[in-house]
């Protein structure tokens, strides 16, 4: 379906169904820029009221519209809408984009009317980009359907946005820098086509290099994570996503649920995908220009070229802050430079040529820092001083460039005199940005890139033999109980192998006496209420009783205490477990996202998880490699590698727990959160086991 789209693009006509003669209308000024742009399919405009617009012949309807016509754009009240359509898809058109508003964004009528333009659309195997969009461009074909003002230059990022404003901003923002575009696309609600399917057909698009996106919400995350891994593979998918706050997690009851917001799964699914990240607007076409004309770093040996210390020290603390290094130049480089270069300059890395450098020795300087084994890449930086004219240092720089197979980015410091240098260098294919810090930010994202394209892609999730009859016998039993305790999650967890530390119900001071004697001195109880579950916070936990009558009384005195703390719980109870050796607690658990699903977590355990919040996110299915990832990302998976002599643990009984709870969670769609804290984890080759679970269903 998503060649389709090809129409929204390449049409061979296009109807504008709601055309307009008055230049204050919205529809003037879409087609004014159908004719303006290089165009050279056949335009229509429909609007019964009119004969010609715009020198062009107005159409009564789309089905008076000759051939060849593949493309509608609708700008008419919401309410008409449906109607036309239903007469497109008579018509036999494939792809309608709806520019008009008043659709879900105001309200329940306005989403009705949105369900019925999709139902028409499915009916007839039409596509819909929109509504309350403003259109789209593509930048070799001429056709631009938007009511934006100007057109960014022509190169090969392909941009995708779900916000309008955004497009119209940046169109502005990059005008006249060299920052060249394959297809602008505001998505506008994604009634139909959305930014995943926008992905795909980018993805074969021969024009496009790299893919931008600004995105405030996925709806189908389990497809996004599968089309993005494979795209990934072949170019750069850059992703600016709006919306970081997560209030609503700190309402939930589990230490999963607690720290697992809608941000993290975002987070999780990028990282796991291969998608950089941007923070901000300018970030996102920072990293998607040099991405789509420069190379891509082997290393992360950075070697700078300046005529100024102070540029050149603000931008080795950001090239440190995003995993780059300065590199240590050979003895051959440096004698080279020292042949040409004034006296006083500093050879070294960075090499300082001070204020009065010359375009040939910025050229020579730069050739013979890439020449270097030991640098991976060149960072070139220029602060205008009035001995050096920045647009002929610009052309050597990139002539420069153009013969080196490193890639090669520049920090033109300043505004009003450098704004032909930049040109320059755009028109050579060599990013210039205006502040030193920006260097980092962007070849730290065009290394991840590289090593992402580096690793193997990730294998499937590994299927575990779960009595699947038994396991939901196990479930029904419990479903009814919104908040489930350890007691009642016990059987599901350890059918699916889950190791969990012995333990047995008790419902009075003698039997929990007898259920010591049997799992052996010392014991811990645990009170069993669906009342209560963070049974450490509520007293609901007596540890290293090691005789009958310690046993005894600790049943009676928490019983006691708990009934008069909480005399509306319900308390079943206690379990009986013996004390656990020694070994690192973490947590093991699960949030469902509703956008990509089962979101599990790893990290510290224990009472100390959200003091310290040291945490990691994976999506699910997930292998065990992308598991080995998510444990090492935290302290906690460094403390588990063994830290000032101690031994290693068992990271490879954590990785099998976490893939276990994400079978689990796959299986069981209804369970909500679910985690395993703390996981004890002992030395390496002696397993882990759990010493607490819950569960929370939706």
């Amino acid at each position: 379906m998503t060649d389709k789209l090809i129409n929204f693009f390449k049409p061979r006509g296009v109807a504008l169904i709601g055309a307009s003669s008055n230049p204050g209308k919205l529809s003037y000024g879409i087609l004014k820029n159908m004719i303006s742009y290089g165009y050279q399919g056949s335009v229509y405009p429909v609007n019964p009221g009119n004969q010609e617009i715009l020198g062009l012949k107005c159409y009564p309807s789309i089905s008076e519209v000759p051939d060849p016509v593949d493309l509608a754009v609708v700008i008419l009240p919401a309410p008409a809408v449906p109607e036309v359509v239903e007469a497109c898809g008579q018509r036999g058109l494939q792809a309608v984009n709806i520019i008009s508003g008043g659709f879900r964004e105001v309200g329940a009528e306005g989403y009705e009317l949105e369900k019925r333009c999709l139902e028409i659309a499915s009916r007839y195997q039409m596509r819909l980009i929109g509504p309350n969009c403003v259109g789209t461009m593509d930048l070799y074909s001429g056709l631009n359907t938007t009511f934006i003002r100007g057109v960014p230059d022509t190169g090969s990022i392909g941009f995708i946005s779900q916000s309008g404003a955004v497009c119209g901003a940046v169109v502005d923002l990059v005008a006249g820098k060299g920052i060249g575009f394959s297809y602008f696309v505001s998505m506008g609600n994604e009634a139909d086509v959305t930014e995943t399917d926008l992905i795909e057909f980018l993805n074969k698009d021969e024009n496009t290099r790299v893919i931008a996106a600004y995105v405030e919400a996925i709806s189908d995350g389990p497809r996004f994570i599968r089309v993005a891994s494979q795209v990934t593979r072949h170019k750069p998918i850059v992703i600016l996503k709006a919306g970081h706050s997560d209030a609503g997690a700190r309402a939930v009851s589990s230490h999963t649920g607690s720290l697992a917001g809608s941000i993290a799964a975002y987070d999780a699914a990028f990282r796991q995908s291969g998608v950089i990240v941007a923070n901000t607007v300018a970030e996102l076409f920072d990293i998607s220009f040099a991405l789509s004309v420069q190379p891509l770093p082997v290393g992360n040996r950075v070697a700078i070229v300046t005529n100024s210390g102070g540029p050149a020290a603000l931008a080795s603390d950001s090239l440190a802050a995003n995993g780059l290094q300065l590199g240590d130049l050979s003895l051959d480089t440096k004698a080279k430079l020292r042949e040409f270069l004034v006296p006083s300059a500093q050879v070294n890395n960075p090499v300082d040529m001070l204020g009065g450098a010359t375009p040939e020795e910025y050229a020579r300087a730069l050739e013979c820092v890439l020449k270097d084994p030991g640098i991976d890449t060149a960072l070139v930086i220029q602060v205008p001083t009035s001995l050096v004219n920045p647009v002929e240092s610009a052309t050597k720089i990139g002539e420069t460039a153009a013969k080196s197979e490193k890639p090669v980015i520049v920090c033109l410091m300043g505004d009003a005199s450098i704004q032909e240098a930049r040109n320059t260098l755009h028109r050579l294919k060599v990013p210039m940005y205006v502040y030193p810090e920006q260097a980092g930010r962007v070849y730290g994202a065009m290394l991840n890139y590289k090593r992402w394209l580096d690793t193997s892609p990730a294998g499937e999730m590994p299927g575990f033999s779960a009595d699947r009859q038994m396991a939901q016998r196990q479930f029904d039993s419990v479903k009814a109980i919104k908040n489930i305790g350890e007691a009642h999650i016990r059987p599901l967890l350890q059918t699916y192998g889950i190791p969990l530390i012995p333990a047995e119900l008790a419902r009075s001071a003698e039997e929990s006496v007898r259920h010591a004697e049997k799992l052996g001195y010392p014991v811990a109880l645990k009170i069993v209420s669906p009342d209560i579950l963070h049974k450490s916070d509520a007293g609901g936990i007596r540890l290293n009783l090691s005789t009958p009558q310690l046993v005894e009384q600790a049943y009676q005195e928490m019983m006691e205490k708990l009934a008069a703390a909480f005399p509306d719980a319900r308390l079943e109870g206690v379990l009986v477990e013996p004390m656990a050796a020694k070994g690192h607690e973490v947590i093991v658990g699960m949030k469902r996202d509703p956008q990509f699903g089962p979101l599990m977590m790893f990290g510290l355990g224990g009472v100390y998880v959200e003091l310290f919040t040291d945490v990691a996110f994976r999506v699910a299915p997930l292998n065990a490699q992308t598991a080995l990832e998510m444990i090492f990302e935290t302290k906690a998976g460094k403390l588990l590698k063994g830290v000032r002599g101690q031994k290693p643990a068992d990271v490879e009984a954590v990785v099998d727990c976490i893939l276990r709870l994400a079978q689990l969670a796959l299986d069981f769609p209804e369970i909500a959160e679910v985690e395993v804290n703390p996981l004890l984890v002992f030395e390496q080759g002696k397993g882990a086991t759990g010493l607490d679970a819950r569960a929370i269903l939706l």
